[in-house]
């Protein structure tokens, strides 16, 4: 069992009380938050322990979760660090790639594991196709929310557009030779519409939209490869494999359950599902990595990378277009 303290119990931070509380092998000493009102609402709802100052907490803790708004997560890692306590970040990891570089030297300086929460990774939906992405040659990926009076001083890029960014860096192993990006401004003063085109060396395309003020909500992912494209809905927790040789699907090798079905030439396979909370599986992934000495499902380096690409987005934006 590790002994774990929140820092900041905001909008984020409170889902994370209500997970860890669930979760045996993590012990929830308490956490800290500047704001006294929310702290005393949090304590009392959750049974918890306030703790006076983040220092008072890093003294009685093994690691520390960083749910705190994006400009602080650098102090409190930095801090979290030079007391050798693991870190859980949250998403996007800094708001600066030079902060975000000079935590990677941090953490590997001091041997401590900090794991960054690109929370897609563990979305149950995601994980039933990623057997089958394999070097993908187009990735489509349009994630549309509703508009939210929250984080609204970010642009979408670093607020919704960073988790994509993360998969398909994840999924394709290649550096990248050019991004062309368009935003708009809606609402806020920073983009809240986002489409960006990012080609790969190895001819890979990622095509990426990403829009907070939509009047419907989806989040879809499809990989487009040779002879298959793999179709994902996030939100609905449905994957398809859509394979155009319908002989080569629905083997018994397959580990998945599955219910195939035959549209002329094509064959559409159902991968079933596990739904579990994606929180859940973000936090049991990190106790496994600390427990067992092991690399994090989402390192500081991925943090790093999906921030620089993120900034290089918001700068071609910026160049492209004064909405």
């Amino acid at each position: 069992m590790q002994k774990i303290g929140i820092v900041g119990v905001g909008n984020f931070g409170k889902f994370h009380v209500e997970e860890l509380l669930k979760i045996p092998e993590f012990e929830l000493v308490g956490f800290y938050d500047i704001n006294p009102h929310t702290s005393e609402l949090v304590s009392k709802k959750f049974n918890i322990t306030a703790f006076n100052s983040f220092a008072e907490l890093l003294n009685e803790v093994e690691v520390i979760d960083v749910a705190v708004p994006t400009s602080l997560h650098y102090v409190i890692a930095v801090e979290a660090i030079k007391k050798q306590k693991h870190v859980f970040i949250e998403k996007p990891v800094t708001i600066t790639v030079e902060d975000a570089e000079n935590l990677v030297k941090l953490a590997e300086e001091a041997s401590i594991k900090v794991q960054v929460g690109h929370i897609e990774r563990f979305n149950s939906a995601f994980l039933a196709a990623l057997p089958y992405i394999n070097n993908p040659y187009y990735i489509e990926i349009q994630r549309l929310q509703k508009f939210i009076n929250h984080n609204t001083d970010t642009s979408v890029v670093l607020n919704l557009m960073i988790h994509d960014i993360d998969i398909v860096l994840s999924v394709n192993n290649s550096n990248i030779k050019k991004i062309n990006a368009f935003g708009i401004k809606n609402i806020n003063q920073t983009s809240d519409f986002a489409n960006a085109r990012i080609e790969f060396d190895n001819g890979c395309v990622a095509n990426i939209t990403s829009n907070r003020v939509s009047p419907i909500e989806l989040i879809t992912y499809n990989f487009f490869q040779k002879n298959v494209c793999i179709s994902i809905d996030l939100l609905n927790k449905r994957t398809e494999i859509i394979n155009y040789n319908p002989i080569a699907i629905g083997s018994k090798s397959d580990k998945q359950p599955i219910n195939t079905k035959f549209i002329k030439d094509l064959s559409i396979k159902d991968c079933k599902i596990i739904d579990e909370h994606s929180l859940k599986k973000e936090f049991l992934a990190f106790y496994n990595c600390i427990a067992n000495n092991s690399k994090p499902t989402v390192t500081l380096d991925d943090g790093f990378k999906a921030l620089k690409v993120a900034n290089e987005i918001i700068d071609k934006i910026k160049v492209s277009a004064d909405f």
